[in-house]
């Protein structure tokens, strides 16, 4: 499978350069996919981590791993082999969000690390690339969760999973 990263943008902000591109299509048979993973991670943590912890969070909430459609994290993060593995590992696309897109989400983020607001400016990068990847009608389904060097957050789009 080829991993899609998809650059997230702000309504009216100017459209940002695509990352990198490859078909990540489901096929017809699987079930329906509502759910976004919002992952931040330090340089050194693994994809068996940021596997590991989705896994959690999905059991966490009490959902399906057929429900998750796609990983998403900080546009300069996209790159890094962990995140990258996990999303082909998960067979989702990794969606890359940009700092714009980020900080308007993280209005709505309800977790909050000092250390996260000084360096990235929002409470919770997982819970903000998750709402930003949801869109704009996102909802939280699981809040930030962390093992040692990730954190997982869970969004829905809309009403599109039961609450």
């Amino acid at each position: 499978m080829t991993l899609s990263i998809i650059q997230a943008r702000v309504p009216g902000a100017a459209p940002p350069p695509p990352v990198l591109h490859g078909p990540a299509r489901l096929p017809a048979t699987e079930a329906p996919r509502a759910l976004v993973a919002g992952i931040g991670f330090r340089h050194a943590t693994s994809a068996d981590e940021i596997l590991a912890l989705v896994a959690e969070g999905l059991r966490q909430a009490d959902l399906p791993s057929a429900h998750l459609a796609a990983l998403a994290t900080a546009a300069d993060r996209a790159g890094d082999r962990a995140i990258r593995d996990a999303a082909e590992a998960l067979g989702v696309p990794l969606v890359a969000i940009g700092v714009e897109a980020l900080r308007e989400a993280g209005r709505r983020v309800v977790t909050r690390s000092v250390r996260i607001e000084a360096l990235r400016g929002v409470g919770s990068l997982a819970e903000a690339a998750a709402l930003a990847a949801a869109g704009p009608d996102g909802r939280l389904v699981l809040p930030r969760i962390a093992s040692a060097g990730a954190t997982c957050a869970l969004a829905a789009s809309g009403d599109a999973l039961p609450s």
